[in-house]
């Protein structure tokens, strides 16, 4: 467990960044939180702002000069700030390239000219693209399918390319559809579940993009916050790694929607009588996502802390809570 090490958490204002930030803490590390609130929240790290050890930038990794003053003194850099949403980058492709591309460079370099010793960066399943086979191994990818899958492989190229070259260890957790608690369900390129949740809680007929059978490898929040605890000390015999960060179970749209019906309705059983409305499907948008966790499990010693069904009755247990204040 990394623990007493100066880190800063990019994106620490978003959902998983202060989710991450409260374990670091937690371990006694000195947190800097880097995020320009452009999709984070401060009230997600007000919760922080008593702690000795936790110190806010509000600033935009797409200036240099931001992520020089936030590296000083910095260890080990988690790479959480980016602009997420597939359909966002089909909308503004532009500025997807902007923040995801630039603003991980800048950070990289920033982190390389400081001696930072390990890079810990959020990659993607998107990055899969459109291969068809399954679960997804990470030497075999497909063709990438939006914009923001193009600038998440561009991170990982640069980040195999800065270890080659400047002898930095870096690591990209690929993630496949997190979901908990501090994600935000409002607003058009929100996460389905979450944005279901919300929905459901609001009595409206949440709506799914495609017939339903469409499955995802979601992973719940705290599978992610380990995998980086993990990534943070684990001895690497490469200097680069990518490594799937998942449950390695898939379910389909159809039955994680009924599943959240169900399980709000223990709480407000009007739900229960809430059926899902189908349309067109998006466009960049995969049919299936399984991951193979098995190179997590060798490099990292992961395992899946919590199920995906255990993950929901979470998220829907701190949205209820969310809910009444």
């Amino acid at each position: 467990m990394i623990t007493n090490t100066r880190v800063l958490v990019t994106g620490g204002a978003g959902f998983i960044g202060s989710n991450l930030i409260e374990a670091l803490l937690a371990a006694n590390n000195t947190v800097v939180c880097l995020d320009n609130l452009a999709t984070g929240y401060k009230h997600n790290i007000e919760r922080f702002f008593k702690n000795p050890n936790f110190s806010f930038i509000e600033g935009d990794i797409c200036d240099g000069e931001v992520c020089k003053k936030a590296i000083n003194k910095i260890s080990i850099v988690f790479h959480h700030a980016a602009l997420g949403s597939v359909p966002r980058s089909i909308s503004d492709p532009v500025t997807s390239a902007r923040v995801n591309i630039q603003g991980f460079v800048n950070i990289i370099t920033a982190a390389k000219d400081a001696g930072v010793t390990r890079f810990i960066y959020a990659s993607s399943s998107s990055t899969y693209g459109d291969a068809d086979y399954s679960p997804k191994i990470e030497t075999k990818k497909g063709n990438l399918l939006s914009p923001y899958a193009v600038t998440k492989q561009t991170n990982d190229l640069f980040a195999s390319v800065f270890s080659q070259l400047y002898d930095i260890e870096t690591i990209g957790l690929c993630y496949f559809n997190v979901f908990g608690p501090y994600q935000d369900p409002q607003g058009a390129y929100a996460a389905v579940i979450p944005k279901f949740i919300d929905c459901l809680l609001r009595k409206q007929s949440p709506v799914i993009y495609g017939d339903g059978s469409q499955s995802r490898d979601f992973t719940y929040i705290d599978n992610v916050v380990h995998a980086n605890l993990l990534a943070a000390t684990a001895p690497l015999q490469n200097k680069h790694e990518h490594i799937n960060i998942a449950c390695s179970e898939s379910i389909d749209l159809t039955t994680l929607t009924m599943y959240m019906i169900s399980s709000l309705a223990k709480h407000k059983p009007a739900i229960g009588k809430i059926t899902p409305t189908y349309t067109n499907i998006r466009k960049g948008d995969i049919k299936h996502s399984l991951a193979c966790i098995d190179k997590a499990k060798q490099i990292l010693s992961y395992s899946p802390q919590v199920s995906v069904k255990d993950g929901i009755d979470k998220t829907i247990e701190w949205f209820l809570q969310h809910s009444k204040k």
